[in-house]
């Protein structure tokens, strides 16, 4: 079974993306902070990290930096998230090297097309140093190390703008008590 670790001070994206991930046959790990993230990265292995952005202790930036220069973690692929309402620097987020990006709040089906290829990749990149590491001095064949990417599935526009207006329908509340709270604070209420 796919590990997966899911980094959020969100409560309600907590949920959201345990109960997406676990009804897709994840396992599901969930931390609230980059510190957490940290102390238990080696004990949890993960497949993949799912880690907002902006997380309390450590960023979600910092926990994928430091997972793509652990070569102990190499196999292990990370995705970016933010809010709707969140200024997410894409290009830093690349710089850090992360593998996707998504925003909140999660939409099923986005979530799940984002990161199952990833985490085949993580399979693979974990299959290869587990076999380099067992193997002989005899170096694997270019046949199992590579795997050609699958091809894209057809996108029906149609099945998209509903799954949009699925999500914005699900978000809106959460998103006008947000503004409305952000608009209050400006006006000093």
């Amino acid at each position: 079974m796919s590990r997966i670790l899911l980094a959020d001070d969100s409560p309600h994206a907590r949920q959201m993306g345990e109960r997406i991930l676990r009804e897709e046959g994840f396992e599901v790990v969930s931390l609230t902070d980059g510190h957490a993230v940290l102390a238990r990265l080696a004990e949890v292995d993960p497949d993949l990290i799912l880690a907002d952005a902006f997380l309390p202790g450590k960023s979600g930036f910092e926990l994928c930096r430091y997972v793509k220069n652990d070569p102990s973690l190499r196999h292990a692929r990370v995705v970016l998230t933010a809010g709707l309402l969140e200024t997410l620097d894409e290009e830093e987020a690349r710089r850090a090297g992360c593998d996707a990006i998504l925003k909140k709040p999660f939409e099923a089906s986005k979530l799940v097309a984002t990161i199952k290829p990833l985490v085949e990749a993580a399979h693979a990149a974990r299959g290869f140093v587990e076999a380099s590491v067992s193997a002989s001095s005899e170096p694997p064949s270019d046949a199992a190390v590579y795997a050609p990417p699958a091809p894209a599935p057809a996108i029906d526009a149609e099945r998209v703008r509903a799954a949009v207006t699925l999500a914005l329908d699900a978000a809106m509340p959460s998103m006008i008590q947000e503004i409305t709270e952000r608009v209050l604070i400006a006006l000093g209420h």
